[in-house]
């Protein structure tokens, strides 16, 4: 393949290295669905000019959605939006104050005018696929394989023995 088409097309982000078995999850749903990708450790805070050259220097290496996971006081995804105006998915990462309740406000709670899209405490496979959902509205090709994926999973929950009786016709 050409080397366009393996470029990372969403950027993961992660405030320490800790995040990334939470993390781990995006990556091998985007891989299932096809959807190249990279991930970093880096701090916000304890590394901010390595953070803005990774996301200044995103779009051209063909970067089109960022996915960025932190927990605590958790503002990388607010500091990777402030810095690009493409969109950016918060994953919170959790913590042992209620369970990850502190970074979910920490993300959630954005000025207006730098919007960062928020999934629940350690909800990385959503991340993934909203995340190739905004990927998909220009790749057909990445809106069958997401198709494919949502009509697998129905599948499943209609086939678990426990539907037997209900998959008869009425």
């Amino acid at each position: 393949m050409a080397e366009h088409e393996t470029a990372a097309r969403v950027g993961i982000v992660c405030g320490s290295r800790s995040d990334f078995p939470v993390m781990e999850k995006a990556v091998e749903l985007l891989g299932r669905l096809d959807v190249p990708c990279e991930m970093h450790a880096i701090s916000a805070h304890r590394a901010p000019d390595l953070l803005f050259r990774f996301v200044g220097g995103a779009e051209a290496r063909g970067i089109r959605v960022f996915i960025a996971a932190a927990g605590g006081a958790a503002h990388l995804p607010g500091v990777v939006a402030a810095k690009t105006i493409l969109p950016v998915i918060g994953v919170p990462i959790p913590t042992q104050v209620a369970g990850g309740l502190d970074s979910l406000l920490s993300i959630v709670q954005m000025p207006k005018g730098i919007p960062v899209a928020t999934v629940a405490v350690g909800g990385a496979e959503n991340a993934a696929l909203l995340a190739a959902e905004i990927l998909a509205l220009s790749d057909p090709a990445l809106r069958g394989r997401l198709q494919a994926y949502r009509d697998a999973q129905t599948r499943s929950i209609e086939e678990d023995e426990t539907n037997a009786d209900l998959r008869r016709a009425p």
